[in-house]
């Protein structure tokens, strides 16, 4: 049996890499720009020159680099929170990460103006999981078994407190459009410099999770005979915990606020390998990274040569996607 369900992820685990070159391919080629297949070909695999092939090195390159490691690294944090708290709506962007680190980063802005790109990103860290510390705390506050609902009230609120609190800064020391840059949402801007320092983040997080995703299924299942078979439940929360605040701290600090990937994407993978977390972290990282490839695409090119927030793309297929979860949801319950 078990060799029978290596052997059908391992096709689709094929699959699912030929769809992510697909993807990237398709990223590379179509923009605002008129690039061929022919010049991005040249500019991945030449030193050829060029005002096109420049362009591609240089801004769409590092667009759609940063958009693979963006969308793997979210779409994982969501998965890792979802196992942990047994909580089908758990998000990085639901239960107050986001908010946390836009927060910090507002803060940050406003003090440390001539802050480069690496304390941004400490600064994200923190936020994030100051955020996540204040969504537990409230969730916790009443004695008992923490629901997953009120889990997602106290994210709710808390999210919506630190929206504010970064607006409310941003206002107070008139930075409202350079903190707007930063939480827009989106890849505009990004370059190598910023990716030198995501990139190393996520491939480190992406790969401890896969050593813990075995601890991850047991815990998912079931707490009590994860203690029993001899886990250290507590060390491995911890663990997958800063794991989730790393991901996702790094990508706010180069993307800003990007609700619901880290909850569409999961759902998406266990429907496709079942609820093994040694087969879905993987694929959650490789559907993650094709989602927000597709998305940006469809940014930069519904509107050409204006540019849609790609955070608004996501918005739009994610919000019925989280009302179809708590409707079904709802149903199991009742």
């Amino acid at each position: 049996m078990l060799k029978n369900d290596s052997a059908s992820f391992f096709f689709k685990f094929i699959f699912a890499v030929i769809l992510l070159i697909g993807s990237f391919f398709l990223a590379m080629v179509f923009g605002a720009a008129d690039t061929s297949v022919k010049d991005v070909w040249l500019a991945l695999t030449t030193n050829a020159a060029g005002k096109t092939i420049d362009m591609i090195r240089e801004i769409r390159l590092p667009r759609e680099v940063g958009a693979i490691f963006v969308g793997a690294s979210l779409s994982v944090a969501g998965a890792i929170m979802q196992g942990l708290t047994r909580n089908p709506l758990a998000d990085p962007g639901l239960l107050g990460l986001t908010a946390g680190a836009n927060a910090a980063l507002a803060l940050t802005i406003a003090l440390f103006p001539n802050a480069n790109y690496f304390s941004m990103t400490i600064a994200c860290f923190i936020g994030a999981a100051a955020g996540a510390f204040l969504v537990f705390g409230i969730g916790a506050v009443k004695k008992g078994r923490i629901s997953p609902f009120q889990i997602v009230l106290a994210g709710a609120a808390v999210s919506a407190f630190l929206f504010a609190v970064a607006e409310g800064i941003s206002l107070y020391f008139n930075i409202y459009k350079n903190v707007s840059m930063w939480t827009a949402g989106g890849l505009v801007g990004a370059t190598w410099k910023q990716l030198k320092i995501l990139i190393p983040i996520a491939l480190v997080g992406i790969t401890i999770s896969l050593f813990f995703s075995r601890q991850l299924t047991i815990v998912s299942l079931n707490e009590e005979v994860a203690v029993g078979l001899g886990q250290k439940t507590a060390q491995i929360k911890m663990v997958l915990f800063i794991i989730i605040i790393l991901l996702t701290g790094a990508s706010v600090a180069l993307v800003g606020n990007m609700a619901f990937i880290g909850l569409m994407v999961p759902h998406i993978v266990r429907s496709v390998v079942g609820a093994d977390y040694r087969y879905i972290l993987p694929m959650s990282a490789i559907f993650g990274a094709c989602f927000l490839l597709i998305a940006d695409t469809l940014a930069r090119t519904i509107n050409a040569p204006y540019e849609t927030p790609v955070a608004a793309i996501v918005s739009f297929l994610g919000l019925p996607f989280f009302l179809f979860i708590v409707q079904k949801r709802g149903k199991a319950i009742t």
